[in-house]
């Protein structure tokens, strides 16, 4: 089915999800190595059977590349843009945020959908990105949602930490027992970090994931759940 999709010039956006579904072999939320050999070859074959260009999304429905609208320098800008848009501090952009963003997103693309349409594209990026089928996106899914130079949260995967420890680590590093953590606070913490765990973070990084990091907090406050986004892999 996927396959005879790509053989029409224009498809829909739940023909697209049929398309992503099949070469997304293996359900990471994007392609690359030979999933992205896969679709570049099937645009081929359909090319040469229809006889005409393939194309992923009509121009008037592929709201995907209106993230290249909003482009992020730096993972600092990325985690501004998170905490933008989790406007409750839950952890996760739920589904109001979520069409919040795409909203804003299309109106810097000078693009007006109704509530409809903005609706049916909530849900296929709910369904293309939501890698555990809560019916939100946490910081790691919405990640592969915005092109960024360097995924830090990528490395941090490696060194994240279980609820106990976490708790027992913010309680060392919250020198001063106020609650959260301050920008020397985090430097002391991310020092120790980088010499524990050399194969997953550069120390010469420090400076970057710090900026990263603090840009989660609220008026350089670093608060226990700000900063379990990065590194609590919860209750395990």
């Amino acid at each position: 089915m996927a396959e005879s999709h790509l053989q029409s010039p224009l498809i829909s956006a739940s023909q697209f999800f049929e398309i992503w579904l099949h070469f997304d072999a293996d359900g990471s939320g994007y392609l690359e190595g030979e999933e992205l050999q896969n679709l570049i070859q099937g645009l081929q074959q359909a090319r040469k059977k229809a006889g005409l260009l393939a194309h992923v999304l009509p121009t008037e429905e592929n709201f995907l590349l209106l993230f290249r609208c909003q482009q992020l320098k730096s993972c600092e800008e990325f985690m501004k843009t998170w905490r933008k848009y989790d406007t409750d501090h839950s952890g996760f952009i739920e589904t109001e945020e979520l069409k919040n963003f795409l909203k804003d997103l299309l109106e810097k693309a000078n693009k007006t959908v109704d509530d409809t349409k903005l609706a049916e594209y909530t849900d296929l990026m709910l369904k293309l990105f939501d890698s555990n089928n809560d019916g939100k996106l946490e910081l790691t899914e919405m990640a592969r949602l915005l092109p960024v130079q360097e995924n830090f949260l990528l490395k941090f995967q490696g060194v994240k930490m279980c609820a106990k420890e976490f708790n027992k680590a913010f309680e060392l590093y919250d020198q001063d027992g106020n609650g959260y953590i301050d920008e020397h606070e985090l430097d002391a913490l991310l020092k120790d970090l980088c010499e524990k765990n050399k194969q997953d973070l550069d120390i010469n990084n420090i400076s970057n994931y710090k900026k990263s990091i603090m840009a989660l907090s609220d008026g350089g406050k670093l608060y226990r759940t700000d900063l379990a986004l990065i590194l609590s892999a919860g209750d395990n």
